[in-house]
């Protein structure tokens, strides 16, 4: 087992989680904004056209890197018709209960004919090293990632991508927000083991999973 989750460390590349900052093997380290959705196809042609300007405009003022992840897993609706169930059996109205029966019904019958998925958008903005040149790349071989002058670098640098990029995503009416540590290691074991956990099993069971146990403090 212990072999098994030196492996894995070594897959995920994840030093650390400090705050809001994600440290990666390499002198590298990250920070990751998930984006409420927008139904894009409900808004009118005129709308519609704002947003693409307004998000062209967002990329052309980019003067960095970001990566843009779509998460899509097939929703499991299964407690919610439990609990229809549930509130139609406790119901005392009978005309409530046959509506919330209906309703059941219509929603059980229509994952069978639509898949329904649950999607997540996240931009990821980079931090290396390297973008101090080889000064930079000289501290990371003789520093410690998680007290090193190369943390406070990328918070800054990091923080300072953040600000515009919150800024053009307002423009855009789009509702941002910056993970931080407890919703990152959420995110990041969801991903790699194709599950969805509560905040309880991310506090318990998933840091170990993910920074390694010497990480969790």
């Amino acid at each position: 087992m212990k072999q098994s989750n030196t492996s894995t460390q070594k897959f995920i590349e994840i030093l650390d989680i400090v705050g809001d900052i994600v440290l990666i093997n390499g002198g590298n380290a990250c920070l990751v904004i998930e984006i409420q959705a927008t139904n894009f196809a409900l808004l009118s042609a005129e709308e519609q056209d704002a947003k693409i300007f307004a998000y062209a405009a967002l990329l052309n003022s980019l003067s960095y890197p970001i990566q843009i992840v779509i998460k899509s897993k097939r929703l499991n609706i299964a407690s919610y018709l439990k609990l229809l169930e549930e509130k139609r059996l406790a119901s005392q109205n009978p005309e409530l209960s046959k509506h919330i029966g209906l309703y059941k019904d219509f929603v059980s019958e229509l994952v069978k004919v639509n898949t329904i998925l649950d999607k997540k958008f996240y931009i990821v903005i980079p931090y290396s090293s390297l973008e101090k040149g080889v000064t930079g790349a000289k501290e990371q071989l003789k520093t410690d990632y998680s007290q090193s002058f190369f943390l406070k670098e990328a918070q800054g640098a990091l923080h300072s991508k953040a600000g515009s990029l919150h800024a053009q995503l307002k423009r855009l009416n789009l509702k941002a927000e910056t993970l931080d540590k407890e919703r990152l290691i959420k995110t990041y074991y969801e991903i790699f083991n194709d599950v969805n956990i509560d905040s309880e099993q991310a506090e318990h069971a998933v840091k170990p999973a993910v920074l390694g146990k010497e990480a969790v403090k």
